[in-house]
This record gives C-alpha cells, structure tokens and sequence, in this order.
C-alpha cells in the first residue's frame, strides 16, 4: 500500500514539475539591449521630431591647453672648458652660485702650458733677428750689393717666421694667457680660466687634482635675464597660432598663480613627433622661476576653426557628454567627447566623429529611450 502512495505522489510532483517548465516556457524573453545603442523606429523619429546633420567648421574664439619649459636662449648658457688639457689646481665654484663677467672660475696647471710661453717668447726673439737680417739684405740688394736669391731667401725666412709667431700668439690667447704682457720674468706653469657671462653657475664637473682634456666642460653658467616660456604644440594646432596672441601659465608648484606672456615666434619645422617649439616672452618676467620648471598654459585663440555642434546634440549622462552617431538607418550610438568652448549656439568637441551623422535636434529623446529600455 505504502508503494502505491510512494508512485502517486512521485506522478503528482513530476506532473507539476512539466507544468512549470510549460509556463515559464511561455512567458516572452526580455530583450538583451545594449547601454550605448538604441533602435528606433521611422515612426518614432517622426514624432520625436529627430533631426540629423554633421558637425560643423566654425570660426569660434577659444583657447589651446599645452604644456612646456621655462627656457633660455643658447647665447645665455655657456659651456666652459679649456682649449689645452691641464690638471685642475684651484676652485672654489658649486652649483647656485653667482658669477658676474670676469669672475675667477679656476685655475689650471700643466707643464706644456710653460712649453707653450717658451716657444712663443722663443719664436719672437728670433723674428726680431730675421726681420733685422731681412731690412739689410734689402737694402744691399737695392745698392746690387747682394744677389737676389739671398735676399728672396732672406724675405722667406722672415715671413714664415711671422706665421709661427702670429699661430703662437693665439694658441697663447685661447688658455688666457695675454701675450703681450709676456716675458721671461713671468712665464707660469698656470693658467686662469674667468667666467665670460652674468650667471649662476649650475654645473661643476671636476673636482681638484682631475685631469681637464680640451673636449671637458668644467662648467655650465646660465644667465637668467633672458628667460622665456618654450611650450611644445602638434602640427594640427599650430596652424591656429599667431606671434603675438596672449597666454597665460602656471607652474606645478603653484597652480593658481598665473603669469602673462605672449607669443614671440613660432618654429617653422614639424619634428617627427608631429610637434613644433613655439618661444613666448614674458609681459612682466616673474620672480622665482627657474629654467627647466615645467609649465601648463592656455593660450587665447581668436577666431580659430575648430570643430562644432549644436549645443542640443550634446548630452549629459553620469557626468559625461555624449553625441548620438547614427550607425544605420534606425540605429544609434552613444559616443563619448570631449567638448570645449561654447559660442553663438555651438560647443566645440575636440573628438573626431568620422563624417558620420550625428543627433542635433532632440537627442535627449534618444537618451530617455536608451535608459528606460536599460532599466526594463
């Protein structure tokens, strides 16, 4: 008996189980839709009156974000080293100090630097004696009283004799040593290097006893008085820029202080990076900064051609900007921009939509759609 009631129960359970799985057989699926598509019929664009077009080519006046230096001209860093190698004897310079022009750098010892004197004073004793040799060679030439051929060989040894005093002399100018001050009284196995500009000297690269070959730098002076912002932009917005508009930068240090420059030139050369160097001059050169900090500048763009739409077709969605591109002839997708200034109607975006058409009319239509067909 017990059987009987296990077989009917298990008839009932599995009985219900087929209708169960009939009913949920039954009920229609939900639609799969995606958060960035949305598919709408012809009637529907019709009464939501959906109006499409492509972005346009305005003129809009706006302004260019990039980044960049504080720089100095090449004529104000100098790189100072030592025609002849000698060793370093003497210096007192670190890094961050300032020197005025003429300032004592270091000084430096080797002994063909007294090679160098020896040969020179020794070339210019000898050139007095051929230039005397010379005047009377000619003078007994003019009177026949001497061949010519002593006295052309006469004028050839003084007139060579004159190069090698004359190639001494600058070999003796170049380590700073002044040759007309020079004789054998003060020959010196020294000699003193002296700092050509204004500055402050921001490298040092040997310390006392090192060897200095002629290919060395001893050091780098920078002279700031000629400090200028140098902001790196790509080719596509160059083209916008002229000498002469207005920018203003900060530095990471301070973001909210902000300076005033214009621009100065422009380089006329696209590098392989796609970029160019544009140079600007301060309209107050500020206090405090130094070459090589790291700049963010907006510079003032009038009437610049940029890219534009409607203010209408720009959506707003979880604190982002969309454009609806139409994918078909019923089908839409969500694409996100980045928008810049606004003007007249029109917002520039700063995204390439591909010649592709876009919601300017009613797009937030398409957006409540989208949303509700999400939320179902």
């Amino acid at each position: 008996m017990k059987v009987i009631y296990i077989a009917i129960y298990s008839l009932i359970l599995f009985t219900s189980c087929n209708e169960q799985q009939t009913v949920d057989a039954s009920q229609p699926k939900k639609a799969v839709i995606s958060t960035d598509v949305v598919v709408v019929s012809a009637e529907q664009l019709k009464n939501a009156n959906i109006v499409l077009g492509m972005p346009e080519v305005r003129e809009m006046n706006t302004s260019l974000k990039v980044s960049g230096v504080i720089d100095v001209p090449p004529q104000n860093i100098v790189s100072v080293s030592i025609a002849m190698g000698g060793y370093l004897k003497n210096t007192t310079m670190i890094p961050g100090q300032a020197v005025r022009k003429g300032t004592f750098l270091a000084e430096l010892e080797d002994q063909q630097y007294i090679q160098l004197q020896q040969d020179y004073l020794t070339a210019l004793s000898h050139l007095e004696y051929l230039k005397t040799d010379f005047d009377r060679q000619k003078t007994l030439n003019e009177s026949k009283s001497t061949s010519d051929k002593v006295f052309q060989q006469a004028k050839r040894d003084y007139d060579s004799h004159k190069i090698l005093v004359k190639s001494l002399r600058e070999k003796l100018l170049l380590i700073g040593v002044n040759p007309d001050a020079l004789n054998e009284e003060n020959i010196s196995r020294g000699v003193r290097i002296y700092s050509p500009i204004n500055g402050y000297v921001t490298k040092v690269n040997f310390n006392i006893g090192k060897y200095i070959n002629p290919t060395d730098v001893l050091f780098e002076i920078i002279d700031p008085s000629d400090l200028h912002v140098r902001l790196t932009v790509f080719e596509n917005e160059a083209a916008n820029l002229r000498a002469g508009q207005k920018l203003t930068f900060s530095t990471n240090s301070n973001p909210t202080l902000k300076y005033t420059a214009f621009i100065h030139l422009i380089t006329p050369n696209i590098e392989e990076n796609r970029s160019t160097d544009v140079h600007c001059h301060f309209e107050i050169t500020p206090r405090n900064i130094f070459p090589g900090t790291f700049v963010n500048a907006d510079i003032a763009l009038n009437n610049a051609k940029v890219t534009a739409v409607p203010e209408e077709a720009v959506v707003k969605w979880e604190n982002k900007q969309y454009l609806f591109v139409q994918a078909s002839s019923n089908q839409f997708h969500l694409l996100p921009i980045e928008t810049g200034v606004s003007s007249g109607g029109f917002v520039e975006i700063k995204t390439a939509v591909d010649a592709r058409k876009i919601v300017i009319k009613n797009a937030y239509t398409l957006l409540m759609k989208m949303k509700n067909n999400s939320e179902e």
